[in-house]
């Protein structure tokens, strides 16, 4: 038995209301995650409690003469894990990439390297320091902080 987006626990799918009475929709979908934090956010916690509150539902709600296949339950649990492993993998990328930008900005100082201005004019300096921001590194070049992605071509 699967769940569809217009399935509702009081629905007569589930054998009747739902014990408080209320009704409610589920889309058996997480929510989008931050990937610059390291837990994960309020809406993917409710989906999964969600989640497992309906497959309760579920189970507490079926026709005792008529019970469904638990393969399906199996098929939707591993489902949900597969997608939360999914997410891991997703969140530790963007980890990984966000240090190897720090590493390779981090790489710079010291060498001169040829930059997309404000203007839009080609120029050329020679990196000092390195900011690191939410949104990215940003490399000391004179008076001026450039971000990484406007770097053209590293000189020496």
């Amino acid at each position: 038995m699967s769940i569809t987006p217009t399935e509702s626990v009081g629905s007569p799918y589930f054998g009747g209301g739902a014990p408080t009475g209320q009704t409610g929709s589920a889309t058996g979908t997480t929510g989008t995650s931050s990937t610059s934090g390291l837990g994960t956010s309020s809406t993917d916690q409710m989906n999964k409690d969600m989640f497992l509150k309906l497959m309760v539902t579920q189970l507490k709600n079926q026709d005792p003469m008529n019970p469904t296949d638990s393969s399906q339950f199996l098929a939707q649990t591993a489902q949900f894990t597969s997608l939360e492993k999914l997410e891991a993998v997703a969140q530790q990328s963007a980890q990984a990439l966000t240090a190897q930008m720090a590493f390779g900005a981090s790489g710079l100082v010291g060498r001169s390297v040829s930059y997309t201005d404000a203007t839009g004019a080609e120029t050329k300096g020679t990196v000092s320091s390195v900011r690191f921001t939410s949104t990215g590194p940003l490399l000391g070049i004179g008076d001026a902080e450039i971000e990484l992605g406007k770097v053209t071509k590293v000189l020496s």
